[in-house]
């Protein structure tokens, strides 16, 4: 039984490693006191008509939502430190080409507590953009000297 758990969990690893996505992103809120958070995720993505193949993943995960996107890709993705840390410690052996990216995300995960410490939350941000360095990640526009600027400006010895 453990075999195939086992099992389970290293195809899991190939597939991510290979249509997945390991990230971290920093988030303006207006909301915060700090003004920013860092967000978690894990993704997969697949061809809409494959669709079947997601629906299977989140089944082995146990957690994560799905969606059909308009391009016709869909994607199942897990969303928040719980659940993203409890993921990654599951299939961290088993991974080859992303092993770097969960390290950081794990390392980020630690910090999530502790972000209403301007510091802390700034050593987050950084290791988010080394992230960033090795995703490739077009969309990412927040960067962590943003944060450092404004936290700064809001009085932070930063």
């Amino acid at each position: 039984m453990q075999d195939i758990k086992q099992l389970k969990l290293a195809w899991l690893a190939g597939f991510i490693d290979a249509d997945g996505s390991i990230n971290a992103q920093i988030i303006r809120r207006d909301d915060y006191i700090l003004k920013y958070q860092v967000r978690v995720s894990l993704t997969v993505f697949q061809s809409t008509k494959r669709h079947h193949i997601l629906l299977h993943i989140q089944k082995l995960v146990g957690k994560g939502t799905i969606r059909k996107r308009n391009d016709g890709m869909s994607e199942f993705c897990v969303v928040g430190a719980t659940q993203v840390k409890l993921s990654l410690e599951s299939i961290l052996p088993y991974l080859e080409l992303k092993k770097p990216q969960a390290k950081l995300v794990l390392e980020i995960i630690q910090k999530l507590p502790y972000t209403k410490n301007a510091n802390v939350l700034l050593q987050a941000c950084v290791l988010t953009d080394k992230i960033g360095m090795l995703t490739d990640g077009k969309k990412r526009t927040i960067k962590s000297d943003e944060v450092k600027t404004t936290l700064q400006a809001l009085g932070h010895d930063v």
